[in-house]
């Protein structure tokens, strides 16, 4: 297939910047229609222009009147979760089978994470992204919860204050709750808990994510053999992800108090450790929370895509 189908990007900031240019790198059934911001003087607006991509600062209102919104086939979203809520009503009656990939915390759509459910998604009309700390720490939950039954999942995201923008500092709520609920739908565990950590660090530190689980006991090398694969899953579009160290357990032999779970428990408790660092495409190499973002919005939409095209080649 040699055909492609076009993309606009909703929200010209460093999220909508990035992912722009990772299509125009690296799209094989995805290419650039528009960039679309409410800022004039955006950096990211300008760089499209030159780019020779379509751009509008009208939001999406202003993306519907370009004439190439007609040929527009997936919507990426990168400004809020109350801006998404507007932007896919909005476009959902101008264009109702028009795709959106959701990079805000708003959720109207199924959780995606390529690796653990992307496939069961691939129709869908609008996904959800989950939030950065849920697409790197959600496929470690999904491989322990392969091989056991996971109790309780708890992940801290750790990254560069100067890598979280406007948008994330106002949604911190959103993505603990939406990252919660991922852990457990996603994921897999009974229980799931969330915490981000802005690090002030000078000079900025790359993305650090930490996982811990309790589940059933089961052979540590089963759990050790399956987290390794998801981590080379994880790379194939994510090539600066890698574990820190080896996989830790330990045996809780003596009932603990989970919290959220109302009981105590013993089990298996698996701590897993990783960082995240960025390809720089755009954004510096620090920033992995925001690439892992990109990368997995286009990971998606590639999956999507392909399936359109193939989809038109047999009805054709």
């Amino acid at each position: 297939m040699t055909k492609k189908l076009k993309a606009a990007i909703i929200g010209s900031g460093n999220i909508g910047t990035d992912l722009m240019i990772k299509i125009l790198r690296h799209g094989e059934h995805v290419e650039m229609g528009a960039m679309v911001g409410i800022d004039p003087a955006s950096d990211g607006l300008a760089r499209a222009a030159r780019l020779g991509v379509a751009t509008t600062h009208e939001g999406a209102e202003g993306l519907a009147r370009l004439p190439v919104f007609g040929e527009i086939d997936i919507v990426f979203d990168a400004t809020s979760a109350g801006a998404h809520l507007r932007n896919d009503a909005f476009l959902r009656a101008a264009r109702p089978g028009i795709r959106m990939i959701d990079l805000t915390p708003a959720a109207i759509g199924p959780y995606c994470v390529p690796v653990v459910n992307g496939a069961a998604h691939l129709d869908a009309l609008n996904v959800n992204m989950v939030t950065c700390g849920g697409q790197a720490t959600i496929p470690l939950v999904a491989a322990v919860a392969r091989v056991a039954k996971v109790h309780y999942a708890e992940i801290v995201a750790s990254i560069a204050s100067k890598s979280a923008g406007p948008g994330t500092r106002a949604n911190i709520d959103e993505f603990t709750e939406t990252t919660s609920k991922a852990i457990e739908t996603v994921g897999g565990a009974a229980k799931g808990k969330a915490i981000i950590v802005l690090n002030p660090a000078e000079p900025p530190l790359i993305m650090r994510d930490t996982v811990y689980t309790l589940s059933e006991f089961v052979p540590e090398e089963a759990v050790a053999e399956s987290v390794a694969r998801m981590v080379a899953d994880v790379q194939a579009y994510v090539p600066g992800y890698r574990l820190k160290q080896r996989v830790q357990f330990d045996r809780i032999e003596t009932p603990i108090n989970i919290p959220g779970v109302g009981r105590s428990m013993t089990g298996l408790k698996t701590s897993i450790f990783l960082e995240v660092e960025g390809a720089a495409h755009y954004l510096p190499a620090y920033a992995g929370n925001l690439d892992i973002m990109t990368s997995a919005a286009l990971r998606t939409a590639e999956r999507m895509a392909a399936r359109l095209l193939a989809s038109a080649a047999m009805a054709a």
